[in-house]
């Protein structure tokens, strides 16, 4: 008696949860050409999977060679379909896009191209690919552009605004920060911009505690701080009373702040880093090329390098297109002018750390 009466009151206060489960809308039994399903109905429950395959000679629509959809409140999560085997369904292209087909695969021979997004290129400059036999070829890669930006530096008591969290920002981006309350930059401002500019950002703000929340802690000549600090690979380009400007040497990128102040409890001012932004290679480790010592190359920068010639069918100069990319030497195999003219060369890359 006691559960009976206690299900009616249930029924009393839920009324809305039981209105809900009963809205999600079942799925009819959806049609597959040259191809079987199962289970088989009529009609399936809302988070029913169903599984399908195709006949020889076909495939999903999907990767593998069978496949489930799940009824979604009264749609199949994709429309079992049956293409031919040598068709294809859409690449994943990470940070690019490209125009969809409507009816979710491409035929053999169909080629896309490939959109990078903001702050990405193209490795190689391979910007489409083709449908061969079920197979993308050369599925266009999009990496970081050389010119843009990472991460914005993280500055303490201080927050970016108007701008979603990203990895890669491309070239000219401005980010603001906002200092906390009762902080301030060297500008009594309580927020300020940076920009990306060739792949750096410029100096970023400090927030420093002022007195009454107004005023920032004050700056004085730098004679007052001892010492002045030393960046390894870096030199000081500016001493001005305030502050000291420093560069990173050739092949070197700045991590930090280009300025470094002196404040009156005696302390600097955050000091940048040097880090590498080459690669080395010695051309006599590798039997293509003519021995010409040690190569270095700046990060994103890229060389000709001339090959031995050992091949007699070889009528012009042969060279190995040599590339930079975050520390890791690519190069190419040995090619002639009409490759490297038609850029057919940079399909052949191998990579040495």
């Amino acid at each position: 008696m006691c559960i009976r009466y206690f299900g009616f009151l249930l029924l009393i206060w839920f009324p809305d949860a039981l209105h809900a489960q009963n809205a999600l809308q079942s799925c009819s039994a959806p049609r597959l050409d040259d191809g079987f399903l199962s289970p088989k109905q009529v009609a399936y429950s809302h988070g029913t999977m169903l599984s399908y395959t195709c006949n020889d000679g076909l495939k999903p629509v999907v990767k593998g060679w069978w496949a489930t959809t799940t009824c979604e409140n009264g749609k199949w999560s994709h429309q079992p379909q049956c293409i031919d085997i040598n068709a294809c369904i859409p690449p994943t292209i990470p940070n690019g896009n490209y125009t969809e087909n409507s009816n979710g695969w491409y035929e053999e021979g169909h080629i896309i191209r490939i959109r990078c997004e903001q702050g990405y290129e193209h490795r190689h400059r391979i910007a489409t690919t083709r449908c061969i036999r079920g197979q993308w070829s050369s599925l266009p890669i999009c990496e970081k552009s050389i010119t843009a930006c990472g991460q914005p530096p993280k500055v303490s008591h201080a927050v970016i605004i108007h701008q979603g969290y990203q990895e890669v920002f491309p070239a000219d981006s401005e980010v603001q920060y906002k200092c906390e309350d009762g902080y301030a930059t060297e500008e009594a401002s309580s927020s300020e911009s940076i920009f990306c500019i060739a792949g750096n950002w410029t100096e970023a703000p400090m927030c420093r505690l002022g007195s009454n929340g107004s005023e920032i802690q004050t700056q004085t000549t730098i004679n007052n701080c001892g010492i002045h600090p030393t960046v390894e690979n870096g030199d000081v380009v500016e001493t001005a009373d305030m502050f000291l400007r420093f560069r990173c040497n050739s092949f070197y990128r700045r991590v930090g702040p280009e300025k470094v102040m002196c404040f009156t409890d005696g302390t600097w001012s955050e000091i940048p880093m040097c880090e590498a932004a080459f690669c080395s290679l010695d051309t006599t480790e590798y039997p293509d090329l003519i021995p010409d010592g040690i190569k270095f190359i700046k990060d994103g920068d890229r060389v000709e390098l001339k090959c031995v010639k050992k091949h007699w069918r070889w009528v012009s100069d042969h060279y190995s297109l040599v590339q930079c990319v975050n520390g890791t030497v690519e190069l190419t195999r040995c090619c002639g002018y009409f490759d490297r003219s038609m850029n057919t060369c940079w399909g052949s890359m191998t990579k040495f750390s």
